[in-house]
This record gives structure tokens, sequence and C-alpha cells, in this order.
């Protein structure tokens, strides 16, 4: 699996302990199973769901609440959330540090993540975000109509999406600017005047004693020893959610004024976003 892209100061390669590779052959394989029977719950219901809803999931995404949920109690991470929560149609934005923050963010709402094309190819989790319903996107100009119009029937079905305008994961000590790109999609008819956008912080405190970036996931570094290094700890920390008041659409004249309202916002809850 390639990593993130933003650079950054990498940090000191963490070494394992006995204890610790004791705690990684307990959650390591209880958060597997959890996954995998998340996934045999979840392929029959869909064969169900598609036929009889279409685009519309009633059922399986509470699937992937529930596995969320229960993979930060697995390890042993906490989860504090505060503010409105969006009602009626629209997608969510945030800033983005690992690849921790879909557990985190999906255990509180039922939603579908926008992600990069290459996500699909990625081993194991191209499957899993495929069956979650993710939207892939491509940087090609050539396909902005039709990555246009799939936003739109999945927003109009009433899927809430998520993406990350900063376009990369970082530290989790800083929010980078917010590209607005992907904003351009809400200013067309019909989503223009039936959307919202609210903004969420993500806020990862590391566990006592530990490097505050602990949870981030940057640069160069490697999917699997960020992953041995969070299933080994052994104290964790927590990740807190803060949403935001929407924001309409048609509140704003362009992509770029919605892009630096919602960036506000998400740095307003930051405790480095000033």
């Amino acid at each position: 699996m390639s990593g993130p892209t933003w650079r950054g100061d990498a940090p000191e390669e963490v070494r394992l302990s006995a204890g610790d590779w004791a705690r990684v052959t307990l959650r390591g394989p209880a958060l597997v199973l959890l996954i995998v029977l998340g996934v045999l719950v979840k392929l029959p219901l869909r064969l169900i769901e598609r036929p009889l809803c279409g685009q519309r999931r009633p059922v399986t995404p509470w699937i992937t609440q529930g596995v969320s949920r229960l993979a930060l109690v697995i390890l042993g991470i906490g989860l504090d959330t505060r503010g409105p929560r969006l009602q009626g149609a629209g997608a969510l934005v945030a800033n983005h540090a690992s690849w921790l923050d879909i557990f985190a963010l999906n255990a509180r709402r039922n939603l579908y993540f926008v992600s990069k094309a290459e996500v699909s190819g990625w081993p194991g989790i191209g499957f899993l975000a495929r069956l979650a319903g993710t939207v892939f996107i491509t940087r090609d100009p050539r396909a902005a109509v039709e990555q246009k119009r799939v936003f739109e029937e999945r927003l109009l079905h009433g899927h809430r999406l998520l993406f990350f305008p900063e376009g990369t994961s970082t530290d989790g000590q800083r929010v980078l600017p917010f590209k607005p790109t992907l904003f351009a999609a809400f200013f067309g008819d019909p989503l223009r005047h039936q959307m919202a956008l609210q903004a969420v912080t993500v806020i990862w405190h590391a566990p006592a004693g530990e490097d505050p970036r602990f949870y981030g996931w940057w640069g160069d570094m490697g999917f699997g020893p960020h992953l041995l290094k969070v299933l080994g700890a052994r104290r964790q920390g927590r990740v807190a959610l803060v949403y935001h008041p929407p924001v309409r659409v048609d509140d704003h004249p362009n992509r770029k004024t919605l892009a630096a309202h919602l960036e506000a916002q998400v740095r307003s809850a930051h405790p480095m976003g000033h």
C-alpha cells in the first residue's frame, strides 16, 4: 500500500516490546475477525438491498457504523463528539490525519467516503472501500463530467458523502488549505439549491507520554508499521469530532468562498488550526 503524500518530519521508529507484541496478537486477530464478520453479514444483505432499493441503502450502512464503533473499542481508542447533526440532504468535509479517521467518522454517522481512485486497487482495502459504497475519483479533467454526475446521483438518493478537501493526510497537528476543486460539483443544478455542507474537525489526542503525532499517518510512512504501532500501544488516546453548523451551498457565490468558509470552521476548533 502506498502512503499519504503530505511531507513532514518523520517520527522516530517505534520498536515494539514483548508486551506490545502480545497486544498486537490480541487486538489484531480480533480486528480482522470483526471486519470479516462485517463483510459476511453485509454482502448477502447488499445482494437483497440492491434490487429492492437501488441506490438507497437503508440497512447496510448501519453494519459499517457498528463495525467502526467496535473497531475503536478493540483498539481501546476513546471517541468524543459534539455539535449539531446535518439534517436533510448534503455532504460533510473534514481534516484528515490518518486511516483511523475512517473508523472515527463512520462510528457516529452513516457516511460514504470520497477517495482517490488509486485506493480501489489497494489489496483488501479497495474491496472493503467498494463494499462500503466509497465514491472513487480521479484527477483526470476528462472525467470531471462523469464524476459530477455520480456525485449528483448519490447525493440526490440521500447519500451523505464525506471528503477530505486537504487532499492528503497529515500528522494531525495542522489543518492544510482546502482545495476548492470538488466543491464545484455542488454549484450546478439541482444540487446548488438543495444541498448543505457540514464541516467536521477531527482532533487526535495521543496516548499519555507519546509523540503528539502518534496517530498521524503521512509522508512515506508505511501502513503496516503504523498499524502495528497502534495495535501494540499499552495506553491509547482519544479522538474528538466537532460538528459545525451546516452551511447551505446557495449562500455562497462560488466554490472558493464555500471552501474557505468550511476550512475556517474546521480550523476554529482545532488546537493547531490557527
